[in-house]
């Protein structure tokens, strides 16, 4: 310690000696509010971004650029913000300005205003892919489906709009309207449709008892978001048609785009016992996990059905039930988000989506891009929304196919 400090003596003597030599010692100069709003983000990424080379950008040098744009209001430094953010080419990380953040905090919560649609930016072409709409959402009620691509938002086009800024156009107050320009994801039709903003309140979980050809009580539980609520209304489900003798289930997970991580890991836990549920990977590569005690409120046969709008959230509680065996998967391939996103407050209201780690189903599959192939793969047919969850919805007429099968081996059993 003694030379250590010597040493930090005769450097610090050395400084100030040539700083006098030359006649000069270099000012210290105070960061602006706008500088320091950048900086803060600077070191939330620095410090949690998944991917350590930051997309092969020098990060440091980075922050210096951004730090001597000219900064002469907030909506500068959101801009600057923003710029910075776009050089590590991921759309999932982002600044969330103080509306949006506020939206996106109701949405988690349980209830949002505007039309009701849950979008990614499509890879190749930079536009607005549609993941899902939310069920009996204005949206929805429109016609918009999992895949189709918005073009324009009441005349702006979509190709350089961040996500965050296509949901603020999107949003708005209720019964007005918004025109979207929509590709059609199975054609190459393009449409104009209107649609008028609404409340939406987010009821995640739906189930209904019903009935086999071979008189099985088949539980149907439908979930479309995991909002903060839908881990309870999930277990309130399950209890309610275990009481009225459900032997078997299918729970439907097609066009749900996702939410809380927690949510589907408590999820998760209502159907497993004694399994892993997710694996994640952060960016020193240290594998963690998340796992299910033995807490599962039934052991009956279960089949998930998925289609290329199950994202996020729902592809964990996917992969886990079929990487463990607990459920056959029946429909279409995945979305493949494999990404987990942490939110980070900022100072002035805002906050920023940060990617801090990747997840791996329990048999170790990164699906990110790629998404789950489901058991039976299945197309959707085409169906009205009342019919979703009948005979006439041929994935679902699959599942009860094979429940009926495993739910006799059960009753042998």
């Amino acid at each position: 310690m003694q030379k250590r400090a010597v040493s930090f003596g005769l450097l610090l003597l050395l400084v100030f000696g040539l700083s006098g030599w030359f006649g000069w010692a270099p000012p210290a100069l105070a960061l602006t509010e706008e500088q320091k709003l950048i900086s803060e983000v600077w070191r939330l990424v620095n410090r949690a971004y998944v991917d350590d080379s930051f997309n092969g950008q020098n990060w440091w040098q980075v922050r210096q650029e951004a730090l001597r744009q000219p900064l002469d209001s907030r909506e500068a430094a959101y801009d600057t913000i923003e710029e910075m953010l776009a050089k590590l080419n991921d759309p999932f990380t982002r600044l969330l300005r103080p509306d949006n953040y506020r939206n996106l905090q109701v949405n988690t919560a349980g209830e949002l205003t505007g039309v009701g649609l849950q979008i990614a930016i499509e890879p190749e072409s930079k536009r607005i892919k549609v993941i899902a709409p939310i069920a009996g959402s204005p949206a929805d009620d429109a016609g918009i489906q999992a895949g189709d691509i918005v073009l324009e938002i009441d005349g702006v086009s979509t190709e350089n709009l961040s996500l965050d800024e296509a949901a603020t156009r999107m949003r708005g107050t209720i019964g007005t309207p918004v025109v979207l320009q929509v590709q059609r994801f199975d054609s190459q039709r393009i449409d104009d449709i209107e649609i008028i903003r609404d409340r939406i309140a987010l009821n995640p979980v739906s189930y209904k008892l019903t009935e086999a050809e071979d008189r099985t009580p088949v539980g149907y539980i439908r979930l479309t978001q995991f909002s903060a609520n839908a881990t309870e209304q999930m277990s309130d489900a399950i209890t309610q048609l275990e009481d009225e003798g459900a032997a078997a289930y299918v729970l439907d997970l097609r066009n749900n785009p996702g939410g809380l991580l927690q949510a589907g890991v408590e999820i998760a836990r209502l159907w497993l016992n004694d399994a892993t549920i997710v694996y994640t990977v952060n960016r020193q590569a240290v594998l963690g996990s998340f796992d299910a005690g033995h807490e599962a409120l039934t052991e009956a046969p279960l089949v998930v059905l998925v289609n290329q709008g199950t994202a996020s959230a729902s592809e964990i509680l996917a992969g886990a039930l079929q990487d463990n065996r607990r459920a056959q998967l029946v429909g279409e391939r995945t979305f493949g988000k494999g990404l987990i996103q942490s939110l980070f407050d900022l100072s002035d209201n805002s906050g920023i989506a940060v990617t801090v780690a990747k997840y791996e189903t329990p048999s170790h599959k990164d699906i990110n891009k790629l998404g789950i192939t489901p058991d039976f793969v299945v197309p959707q047919n085409t169906i009205r929304r009342d019919e979703v969850g009948t005979p006439a919805d041929l994935p679902y007429q699959k599942a009860i196919e094979l429940l009926t099968d495993s739910a006799m081996v059960a009753k042998a059993t």
